[in-house]
């Protein structure tokens, strides 16, 4: 029978190797968003069950696979809508999402407007305030992670 102690530590250093996978998963999602990525494809290359990295995943950062995957082509969606004049179907491409409905109504629910209405915005406010300091924020950011107490 182990002892309280080492299982604690047993526990603690599977816990550490669980957060490094799943930063693994995160950062290949920040790398690899414009290809075509799912939870089945990302949880086979982690080593884990689909519905185990999700879960975890969840647990560390607050949101699914999915919708970090989601909120990162929204991100660049959104700035190649600041620096260009893309149609839906140009961003659609750039940014590997299945369709431009699909991205139109992603993008309306985390920017809270439309693709383009984002753009005519972005082109107003080029010629008064910084779009930074005028520009919505997608819901879910790519530093926003659970505290440690909160994901148990």
């Amino acid at each position: 029978m182990c002892h309280p102690a080492w299982r604690q530590a047993l526990i603690a250093a599977q816990r550490l190797l669980d957060l490094a996978r799943l930063r693994r998963v995160r950062d290949r999602i920040d790398r690899e968003f414009a290809r075509p990525l799912d939870v089945e494809a990302l949880a086979r290359d982690a080593g884990i069950p689909p519905g185990q990295l999700s879960k975890q995943f969840r647990d560390a950062y607050g949101h699914s696979p999915y919708a970090y995957l989601t909120a990162r082509r929204v991100e660049r969606a959104m700035a190649l809508l600041r620096h260009g004049d893309h149609s839906l179907t140009e961003l659609c491409r750039a940014v590997g999402c299945p369709s431009p409905a699909a991205l139109g109504t992603r993008f309306t629910e985390l920017v809270g407007m439309p693709p383009g209405v984002y753009r005519r915005r972005a082109a107003v406010s080029a010629a008064g305030l910084p779009w930074c300091v005028t520009a919505p924020v997608p819901s879910s950011s790519r530093n926003e992670e659970v505290p440690a107490s909160a994901g148990g």
